[in-house]
């Protein structure tokens, strides 16, 4: 059966679900890049795809500096061996659902992200809100009213993480709905 998948600006197309993208990576990764399934997050513009390899063997004297090396070298070593493989997948990817991939890879307890996108996002902002970016520029925690922003949404993610994870639950249960719904 074909699955037809919603591209950005096109009402037609039936919505790609968070299964159907499980399953199409399930069946166009190669076998054994990753020690089980990826973990997949996406948006309107990306789709991230996070694998778990296998960790180092290392000494049980090794300090955590010399750890985090280790892993920081396995996951470098990760990314050029298999760069052209992610690359095949990722265009047929991005053509099937007109949407960037990005990949990134988690080795024992370091995590590393390569070729995300950093997209641009307009906000109007008051001058009180303002003058927080500001401050932020100015304590030297961020070097634009950009960057500010992305640090003040990294904050809200990470110290309302529980709340925003909820909210999320609640909105894929009235997708759940509306697609059970009449057809109109």
């Amino acid at each position: 059966m074909k699955v037809e998948y919603q591209r950005p600006g096109t009402a037609s197309v039936p919505a790609l679900t968070d299964e159907e993208l499980r399953g199409w990576f399930a069946g166009r990764l190669p076998e054994g890049l990753f020690s089980g399934p990826p973990e997949l997050t996406r948006d309107d513009d990306e789709i991230l795809v996070v694998g778990e390899i296998p960790d180092v063997e290392l000494e049980p004297a090794m300090s955590e500096t010399a750890r985090a090396a280790a892993r920081s070298a396995r996951i470098e070593r990760f990314r050029a061996e298999t760069r052209e493989r992610r690359m095949a997948v990722a265009r047929d990817a991005e053509r099937l659902f007109a949407r960037r991939v990005s990949w990134g890879v988690r080795c024992g307890g370091v995590t590393q992200h390569f070729t995300t996108l950093g997209v641009p996002v307009m906000t109007r902002l008051r001058i009180g809100e303002r003058g927080v970016l500001d401050t932020l520029i100015d304590a030297g925690v961020a070097r634009s009213r950009s960057e500010a922003l992305a640090w003040c949404v990294r904050l809200v993610a990470r110290h309302q993480g529980e709340w925003i994870e909820s909210l999320r639950e609640a909105l894929a249960g009235v997708e759940r709905v509306r697609a059970q719904g009449p057809d109109s």
